[in-house]
């Protein structure tokens, strides 16, 4: 198993929201190179938002080796998507690039049109793209602020699901990235932790909605993890010890969240719906 020992990163910010993975240093490992692949998704097609960087770049990559088609959902950053669908093709697997505001209900049902028109179907949704606005106080918060970050973080989980699921069919699986922050809270970020529970409630929800249908709603709860969502949101003074308050003393790699997302969107959890995967570096959240 790789075993990432760095607990510091060098100093750095991004003024830009979600951020570009191409900048950061050193460079996010998103490429989990001694995972076994077993062809767990082999003929599915896999949707995933934010799948340009981060942890959405490692689960493309994970899919890719299991056999799934993949497409990615991202908002501006088009060398990162780039990137993304070269690593992804390099497996044998088709591979979609579509740039979408999913804040925009119109806009998530452009994508599924896209995605049904090439696959005709859709077989794993990852919701997984969102942003953070650090704010000493409830006070700095914004009308404009809390509704962007809503309609980022939930409100596009929101409408794509609703697009896609008539696309979907039993045995499919639904898969949405919450956080750490919404069982423990965060100071800081009130208006993102306030999301993500959401997500939460959300997922437990639908959950029970689909239960007949056949159709498997989880979620994964990173912990920190290093993303371009950090350099872009946190100070660079914040970002040099990102991570180094965990029981590991260290932020998490890409890679090290991909296989939460291969388990749950194959028949390994097929007794599993409405849970919540805790991948926070040794954190215990009841």
């Amino acid at each position: 198993m790789e075993n990432p020992q760095k607990n510091t990163f060098p100093p750095q910010h991004q003024e830009r929201q979600p951020g570009k993975e191409s900048e950061m240093n050193p460079a996010p490992r998103f490429d989990y190179k001694n995972y076994k692949s077993a062809g767990k998704l082999t003929g599915k097609v896999a949707v995933i938002t934010g799948g340009d960087s981060g942890i959405g770049r490692a689960a493309a990559i994970c899919y890719a080796k299991e056999g799934a088609d993949v497409v990615i959902i991202h908002l501006h950053e088009n060398d990162d998507a780039r990137e993304t669908y070269e690593q992804v093709i390099t497996f044998g697997v088709e591979c979609l690039n579509i740039a979408a505001d999913l804040k925009n209900e119109s806009e998530a049902e452009r994508v599924v049109s896209e995605v049904v028109q090439k696959f005709e179907r859709i077989d794993i949704l990852v919701n997984n793209a969102g942003v953070q606005y650090p704010q000493n106080s409830i006070l700095d918060i914004t009308k404009d602020q809390m509704m962007h970050t809503f309609e980022s973080n939930f409100f596009s989980y929101f409408y794509l699901t609703k697009a896609a699921l008539p696309h979907m069919r039993e045995g499919s699986a639904i898969i949405n990235t919450t956080s750490v922050v919404a069982f423990e809270g965060h100071e800081t970020l009130i208006d993102y932790a306030s999301t993500k529970g959401a997500i939460l409630s959300f997922t437990r929800s639908m959950a029970l909605s689909l239960v007949k249908q056949g159709i498997r709603v989880n979620a994964v709860a990173p912990g920190p993890v290093w993303t371009p969502l950090i350099v872009s949101s946190f100070s660079a003074e914040h970002v040099k010890t990102f991570g180094s308050n965990t029981p590991m003393g260290r932020a998490g790699e890409p890679f090290e969240l991909a296989p939460a997302y291969v388990f749950l969107a194959s028949d390994d959890s097929s007794y599993i719906t409405g849970q919540v995967i805790h991948v926070n570096g040794g954190k215990v959240i009841n």
